[in-house]
């Protein structure tokens, strides 16, 4: 494994990678471990079971929030008090919903909690990237991929196995002590300083919106960060609508629902492990077309099934064909994103960041609000276009692109 900062012990940047995985793990465990509780949730906090999608929603959406100033502030004063200041929030916000009341309260901290995954994005992401050579960054964004898509395979199946000894809220209290755990080795082990930011424009306000500007006219910049938020559509409607699909309306239990969600994860980490196949022989845009044929073929065939009539064994494996697509695509099209403008690349990660994860809330929220949790043909066919529409401007973006130079 080569990196870029050569006085770093390789100790060091194991435990660094370890840390961060696990953050990244319990920011997603935090929305996936809790999902076969949230009819319960609903019950017990006396509000309708609408609010089940729309608490997954406002995670995604805390994603987003602080990211336009969590990046250029980690360009500036390192990413280092940037990640233990968001994995301190995360940790906090977990353990304080062990005493939630209301909805509203508890919806605000799912808002939240949404943040630590904003930090992971912003900052933890830019410092792999600035510590390792492209084919081994885009390898460990992969395996981080993998090491996290385990909270949506194992989480709901995990946690109905643990809801049979353990509520929601010691739940979300045993997040939050996991949480202070990755502080600490964080502190331990994250770099004080992974790269010199010596040519690094100090922060200012003004500046960093007008640099944002700049960033949107970018053609590429923009092309490849709407298509990031686009294709994972799919997976991301899964996620939120299955308990209603599964659990309330073909009448499964939580174990079983979470059974279900093991061959969509795991294909999605089979295409990790493709992808870690052909990334050092593939150029990335090369690799994101290979992708294609699998992602579509999953995509088109749960359109098919959507018209004919399906039923849940038909419409998981529909979804494990686009998902191997995807583990296949996803690290590479971020990498290309991330280099397809010279900006620091703190500023660059939050806005891709931004602009996916707002694509992924504000139409997850729209797939919702159409119907696609009512039955398992609605889900089918809205969730079919919503990823198909990703190849506009992902072959707009594929035509003119080049590989990045990390510099």
């Amino acid at each position: 494994m080569h990196t870029s900062s050569t006085n770093i012990r390789s100790f060091q940047l194991s435990g660094f990678c370890l840390a961060i995985a696990v953050f990244e793990l319990l920011t997603y465990m935090a929305s996936d471990l809790i999902m076969p509780a949230m009819l319960t949730v609903t019950e017990q906090l006396q509000a309708s079971p609408e609010h089940v999608p729309y608490a997954f929603t406002l995670y995604l959406t805390g994603g987003v929030l602080l990211q336009w100033l969590v990046g250029p502030l980690s360009d500036q004063y390192g990413r280092r008090p940037l990640l233990l200041l968001g994995s301190a929030l995360f940790a906090t916000a977990c353990g304080a919903a062990y005493w939630v009341q209301g909805i509203g309260a508890f919806n605000t901290l799912r808002l939240i909690q949404g943040m630590g995954l904003g930090f992971v994005i912003a900052v933890s992401y830019p410092a792999l990237q600035e510590l390792f050579e492209e084919a081994d960054a885009v390898r460990i964004m992969a395996w981080l991929g993998n090491i996290a898509l385990l909270s949506p395979l194992l989480g709901p199946l995990l946690g109905s196995l643990l809801l049979q000894w353990l509520s929601w809220r010691e739940l979300f209290l045993a997040l939050g002590i996991a949480a202070l755990a990755v502080w600490l080795g964080l502190y331990a082990f994250m770099p004080r300083n992974p790269r010199s930011r010596e040519n690094v424009e100090p922060f200012d306000l003004h500046d960093t919106v007008r640099r944002y500007g700049r960033l949107l006219r970018n053609r590429s910049f923009v092309l490849s960060s709407i298509a990031l938020g686009l294709m994972s559509l799919p997976l991301i409607a899964w996620i939120s609508l299955s308990p209603l699909l599964l659990i309330q309306g073909q009448d499964l239990s939580p174990l079983q629902y979470g059974l279900w969600q093991i061959p969509v994860f795991g294909a999605v980490i089979l295409g990790n492990l493709l992808l870690d196949r052909l990334i050092g022989t593939t150029a990335l845009p090369q690799l994101i077309r290979y992708a294609l044929w699998p992602f579509c073929a999953g995509l088109v065939a749960l359109l098919s099934v959507g018209f004919y009539g399906t039923s849940t064994g038909l419409l998981v494996a529909c979804l494990a064909i686009y998902a191997v697509g995807l583990g296949m695509s996803n690290a590479a099209l971020y990498r290309l994103a991330l280099f397809s403008s010279e900006d620091s690349k703190g500023l660059v990660s939050a806005m891709i960041g931004m602009i996916s994860i707002s694509i992924m809330g504000g139409a997850g929220s729209l797939i919702a609000a159409l119907g696609a949790g009512d039955s398992l043909e609605s889900f089918a066919c809205i969730a079919g276009i919503a990823g198909l529409a990703c190849l506009v401007p992902l072959q707009h973006f594929l035509r003119h692109c080049s590989p990045p130079v990390a510099t």
